[in-house]
């Protein structure tokens, strides 16, 4: 068999093993090195893996990641999220859906300093779904909101997806970080849109909540404080580039400790489990880096992402359809493999096209962010709708999925607004 049917098969076998919800991680290790030892030689295949696995955990670009995942667990244990809540819903719960617009708001606020999707619909599902419970709002519209509010995870920095897209393409994590601000505003801006229309189309899903006095609304901004200063400190940190990505994680999660300490919020139990999950979900995130670097390996000897690459830019179509039709493959590569993964696999195929073709690779960036995203909240996989399924265990989850779909067409509209205006993503760059 010839290079490019075994990298075919390797593909083919990848996409059926992930169904078996075996680790993808692992997944992309075992197909990588029995698809370079037949093309090679399985001892060159060893070596590499060794090689490769001991690159990845030992690589101090990656340390970021722990770095920014413990200062949100100690956002949560800390209860940050909760102070989030009460303040966005003092100034917006008396009006319908308020408690919804509440959640996108916390949901934004708690991604500025937290970086996981998964991580931030945990946390605002806890947080909020009892209060939108217990002011009679519909299923499909509490657990939707917190699902899709989750998702901003990954695109308001600090996002791990950045962070990752970032190291494999050699680009600026800083200027990453700048460029998924205003994509994420805008599309909080047409969540809460969304939201808007869909309760004034049905008045009964979201009920008006209590109204508050000036005094009260400005009263609960004091919780707000902390995470404001943390969010400026290490995101005008990189802006100025006074300090770097890692510092810049390190300081973060130093002053987040700090004020929960001050605060005398943070329990020792709390403390460990921070730790227990900065630790799982590291070990996760670097697992899955793993294997996809054994798996571009094997992909490598094949060809076959060059000859993609060589393939697409052939095509007798403008650069503008085939980057649809690239973002096509992520949305629906999205429905069915995690985000972090699905960046991993294509990056090495569909960034050489992107370069080819003239784009900027920071927008880029941002686009396959985004397209991405969507997939955390689409069937099959899904995989916050599962994490909110978890917190409201007694929501069907085609409740949960139904409850996606306004905030759904939000990310498409804004997905689609990049395109012709890649200004949304690069401007704030520019002034670095």
């Amino acid at each position: 068999m010839t290079p490019t049917t075994i990298g075919l098969i390797g593909i083919a076998a990848l996409f059926l093993l992930i169904f078996s919800r075996l680790p993808v991680g692992y997944l992309m290790a075992v197909i990588g090195i029995v698809g370079f030892g037949t093309i090679v030689s399985f001892d060159a295949a060893l070596n590499l893996t060794a090689r490769d696995v001991f690159s990845v955990f030992s690589s101090y670009n990656l340390t970021v990641i722990p770095l920014f995942v413990f200062m949100g667990q100690i956002a949560f244990h800390s209860g940050i999220s909760s102070r989030l809540f009460d303040a966005a819903y003092r100034f917006v719960g008396h009006i319908p859906g308020g408690l919804a617009i509440a959640t996108i708001g916390a949901c934004a606020g708690f991604s500025a300093i937290c970086g996981s999707t998964n991580a931030t619909a945990a946390t605002m599902g806890a947080a909020t779904l009892p209060e939108m419970k217990r002011y009679n709002y519909k299923p499909e519209l509490a657990t939707g909101v917190v699902a899709a509010g989750g998702s901003l995870g990954i695109l308001i920095p600090p996002s791990v997806v950045f962070i990752v897209y970032g190291i494999l393409t050699e680009q600026s994590i800083g200027e990453l970080f700048v460029a998924g601000l205003l994509p994420g505003l805008l599309l909080c801006v047409l969540m809460v849109a969304s939201i808007l229309i869909w309760t004034r189309m049905r008045p009964d899903l979201g009920p008006k909540g209590e109204k508050f006095t000036l005094r009260q609304k400005l009263a609960s901004l004091s919780g707000l404080v902390e995470t404001l200063v943390i969010f400026v400190l290490v995101m005008g940190g990189l802006f100025k580039g006074i300090f770097t990505p890692t510092e810049a994680g390190g300081i973060g999660a130093f002053c987040t400790l700090a004020v929960a300490l001050i605060r005398r919020n943070l329990s020792m139990e709390g403390f460990v489990q921070a730790l227990f999950e900065t630790t799982r979900i590291t070990c996760m995130i670097l697992v899955i880096v793993a294997g996809a670097t054994i798996f571009s390996r094997f992909m490598a000897v094949t060809r076959i992402p060059f000859d993609i690459a060589g393939w697409i830019t052939a095509l007798d179509m403008s650069p503008a359809m085939i980057m649809c039709l690239i973002i096509g493959v992520y949305f629906l590569g999205g429905c069915f493999i995690d985000a972090l993964a699905l960046v991993m696999l294509t990056i090495p195929i569909f960034y050489p096209v992107i370069l080819e073709l003239g784009y900027d690779p920071i927008w880029f960036g941002v686009v396959i962010v985004l397209v991405t995203q969507i997939g955390v909240i689409t069937p099959p996989v899904g995989v916050n709708v599962y994490v909110v399924s978890g917190v409201a265990r007694d929501v069907p989850l085609n409740t949960i999925f139904k409850g996606v779909v306004p905030m759904l067409i939000a990310m498409i509209i804004t997905t689609l607004l990049l395109i012709p205006f890649p200004q949304i993503a690069l401007y704030l760059p520019g002034l670095l």
